[in-house]
């Protein structure tokens, strides 16, 4: 088996094991990766070659997808105000996103760069807490006998 194949098996064992949490974590870090890809098409002019606008183009919308997914895995029945703000962030985010796909604007995908960025980092903290690990855990953690 080549190093891509092994990697890719490890990528689908990655994400079919992972905690809702940690998947929330690995949409973001996805999202990031394709905002730095987008900015790496834009020239110190704030142009783009003519041979990548379109690359720069699938990798806003493989971004866009991404936050579309994240809108729809939202509980706003149990998220409450959280729920509310992330989903009013998200639709924000895809406006930005949008029009920086056709005005090729550098600033407007740095802010949302910025902005996952700190909601990764959040939800790293939070996939990483004992209030998102496996009952056991939880138990285990708390000195609690089965």
């Amino acid at each position: 088996m080549g190093y891509q194949n092994a990697y890719n098996a490890y990528q689908r064992t990655n994400i079919s094991t992972a905690s809702q949490g940690r998947l929330v974590v690995l949409l973001y870090e996805g999202a990031i990766k394709q905002l730095n890809s987008a900015l790496s098409f834009i020239e110190i002019d704030g142009k783009i070659k003519p041979g990548n606008i379109e690359k720069f183009g699938i990798c806003i919308q493989k971004t866009q997808a991404i936050i579309t997914e994240l809108q729809v895995s939202l509980d706003m029945d149990k998220g409450g105000d959280i729920a509310k703000n992330l989903m009013s962030l998200y639709v924000y985010f895809n406006e930005q996103l949008t029009d920086a796909n056709i005005t090729h604007n550098r600033e407007k995908i740095n802010f949302v760069l910025k902005m996952m960025g700190e909601l990764a980092e959040s939800w790293r903290r939070i996939a990483n807490s004992t209030a998102n690990a496996p009952a056991a855990k939880v138990e285990n953690a708390l000195n609690i006998q089965g």
